[in-house]
């Protein structure tokens, strides 16, 4: 009878064979966690915010594109490429589900190789901490309307920059209090898209649905879809905080990739067939002029407020991420064991939040468009790496237990890796 794969700690760390039992990671009592403190909900919303946190941020899709292939981005991309990530990413954390550090341990364990569970890390963490720097530039761009002061110039730097260290501060709080915050923003943020909604239907025209620019920005249009769309595997790196991961992850991924999908198409769906704008207002932050001109002054300061807050809870889930997943290369042995080391306090890694906050603050003046670009760049080499690695762990250890298993067989799996790896590659 097969038996379970448990992860190992070498210094330097071989990848344990699968056939033998091993020690957990030995954790002194700094770095091991008291409690398993994230429940289905919280988990639910914190991966919503890693993903998506709400419409804000889509618009240059319409810009780019038109409406039409907005739409059709919008509708398809999640079954194509999201869609298989999420899937990798329930079954993985399923089998893996004592560790924080995620995919990179999945490259390890599939290859048999520190330096190429080291790229992976290194890839999605940059990745990753490049994402996080949009997220004070969307608020601000979504603030601009209302205070021009902070369109450009020192103000913006400073608000940038006082915001990320406010919300960095937070995260050192506790994982459990982002995961009860996200869900409290995340109901807040997307009220207004609802009344938007709502309010907006009568006027809709089907026709401008089917309007497509005439010169589309292919570049931008898919650069964007895919930022928004992005990031379904960095929840993994959570994996040691949740509890009974085997089974909360999946439902997790189901619940929060349906969430995702429905803000995203129906608010486009709504506003695009309910006004009549040149593409070129499509930009960052006009969703908040949209409300304005559907349901007055009062829902468009509450959309620019929910930007705020969703700007808010997409640095928290994704810095989140990237320290916990430092965490876990420190305790995996592929980086300092410092990085492993939590507060006293709070129980978070602190000097894993300080690195990533240092990073983030570097890059976090780049124009919008500079940062999505370099982010998915990056995010698709690590995917591919991972989209190998999970045929890799199929073929080598098919009988590693997983409690829950895409229900597919070798060729299944492959076929479902290629086309979002073909568009990745292209």
């Amino acid at each position: 009878m097969a038996q379970e794969i448990q992860l190992h700690t070498p210094t330097p760390p071989p990848p344990p064979p699968p056939q033998q039992q091993s020690p957990p990671p030995s954790t002194s009592p700094a770095t091991k966690p008291k409690t398993k403190t994230l429940t289905l909900l919280p988990l639910v919303f914190i991966i919503y915010f890693q993903v998506s946190g709400g419409p804000y941020g889509a618009e240059d899709t319409v810009h780019a594109a038109g409406p039409l292939l907005s739409l059709v981005g919008f509708l398809l991309l999640p079954f194509l490429c999201c869609l298989p990530e999420a899937l990798i990413t329930s079954e993985l954390t399923s089998a893996f589900s004592s560790s924080n550090s995620g995919f990179v341990l999945w490259a390890f364990q599939a290859f048999n190789s520190p330096f190429t569970a080291s790229f992976t890390g290194f890839l999605k963490l940059l990745s990753s901490t490049i994402n996080s720097a949009t997220f004070p530039n969307l608020c601000s761009d979504y603030l601009s309307s209302t205070f021009p002061s902070l369109a450009s110039g020192v103000h913006r730097s400073l608000f940038i920059t006082i915001l990320i260290l406010l919300l960095s501060f937070i995260n050192f709080t506790g994982l459990d209090v982002v995961g009860y915050f996200a869900i409290a923003i995340g109901i807040i943020s997307l009220l207004p898209f609802v009344l938007m909604t709502f309010i907006a239907t009568p006027a809709v025209v089907p026709a401008r649905w089917t309007a497509v620019r005439k010169k589309i920005d292919w570049g931008l249009y898919l650069n964007t879809l895919f930022w928004n769309l992005n990031y379904w595997d960095n929840a993994s790196t959570l994996a040691g905080e949740v509890q009974n991961p085997q089974r909360t992850f999946p439902a997790a991924m189901l619940f929060a990739g349906v969430l995702t999908c429905v803000s995203y198409f129906v608010p486009l769906l709504a506003v695009t067939g309910a006004l009549s704008v040149s593409d070129d207002r499509w930009s960052d932050g006009f969703f908040a002029e949209a409300a304005g001109m559907i349901g007055g002054k009062w829902l468009k300061i509450w959309t620019q407020a929910g930007a705020v807050l969703s700007a808010i809870g997409l640095y928290e889930a994704q810095l989140s991420s990237n320290t916990f997943q430092l965490l876990g290369m420190a305790e995996l042995g592929l980086l300092p064991k410092a990085l492993s080391k939590r507060s006293k306090w709070f129980n978070t890694p602190w000097l894993s939040i300080l690195i990533s906050t240092l990073i983030t603050l570097s890059i976090s003046f780049l124009s919008f468009s500079h940062i999505i670009a370099s982010a998915n760049f990056l995010y698709n080499l690590a995917m591919l790496i991972e989209f190998a690695a999970f045929i890799r762990l199929r073929i080598k250890f098919p009988e590693l237990k997983r409690p829950y298993k895409v229900p597919m067989g070798t060729a299944g799996v492959i076929g479902m890796c290629a086309v979002p790896s073909v568009k990745r590659v292209f």
